[in-house]
């Protein structure tokens, strides 16, 4: 009986070690596609933003997706927000335009370390704790093996080399286990300084040209060229209307 319980012990620490290798490897191919997929976005959001004739041209940017551009869309939002007259008595706004402005870019720069940091969490506590359930399952194995040994009175290499050698298997793949997480950890967590340095340089950039703007722009040109297409559309019928009517007095 405690040999049955000594090799299911140590098979199940093999199994969570396993298990944790799976999910060590998944996240850093999830992380890593992130990472990827953000830095293209960033750029691509960069190149276009920098490259817009004004703040009102940026604004009106279409088809831009990553943490840059959700910044750039709270910013847009708030001076759009700040600057159409509605009278609001809430406490959110009782900040000045800047410092309103300043609070919606750091909160949306939180939210996305909170989405770039997610995931590491997992990979910092199996990179701690796979060495020492590798090394339970080292320890439980060979004492087991000496249990072993003793009751069959005999000491012989044959004897001994068999049970320590299958037990010290766990500390290995504990070890093989925790090193890939601990590097991934390191990395991700270089990549998101990374990240979050260039978020906070751009909503710093940010709030100096919408100082700059003086703290107003407009709705997008598309909305406003829309309505500019109704009005005259309107007007156009209003005249026909008026023509028809004095033509039919003059008959």
């Amino acid at each position: 009986m405690a040999d049955i319980a000594t090799g299911l012990i140590v098979d199940g620490t093999l199994d969570v070690l396993i298990a944790s290798s799976v999910v060590t490897w998944g996240l850093i191919l999830i992380k890593g596609i992130q990472h990827a997929r953000i830095s293209y976005h960033n750029r691509q959001f960069n190149k276009a933003f920098w490259s817009a004739a004004n703040i009102q041209a940026a604004a009106e940017l279409e088809n831009l997706q990553g943490p840059a551009a959700r910044v750039a869309g709270i910013g847009f939002d708030t001076l759009i927000e700040t600057d159409s007259g509605a009278t609001t008595h809430d406490l959110e706004h009782t900040w000045d335009k800047q410092e309103l402005l300043d609070r919606r870019l750091r909160q949306q720069s939180q939210k996305e370390r909170g989405s770039l940091e997610s995931g590491l969490a997992v990979l910092a506590t199996i990179g701690s704790i796979s060495p020492f359930v590798g090394l339970f399952g080292t320890v439980w194995g060979i004492m087991g093996a000496l249990t072993s040994i003793s009751k069959s009175g005999s000491a012989s290499l044959e004897v001994v080399a068999g049970p320590i050698g299958e037990a010290l298997i766990a500390t290995a793949v504990g070890i093989a286990v925790a090193v890939p997480a601990v590097v991934g950890y390191n990395f991700f967590i270089r990549r998101n300084k990374v990240q979050l340095a260039f978020l906070d340089d751009f909503a710093i950039d940010f709030v100096h040209l919408a100082l700059k703007n003086a703290f107003t722009i407009q709705r997008p040109a598309k909305a406003s060229s829309s309505r500019t297409n109704d009005s005259k559309t309107n007007t156009t019928s209003t005249r026909s209307v008026g023509l028809n009517i004095a033509q039919e007095a003059h008959a």
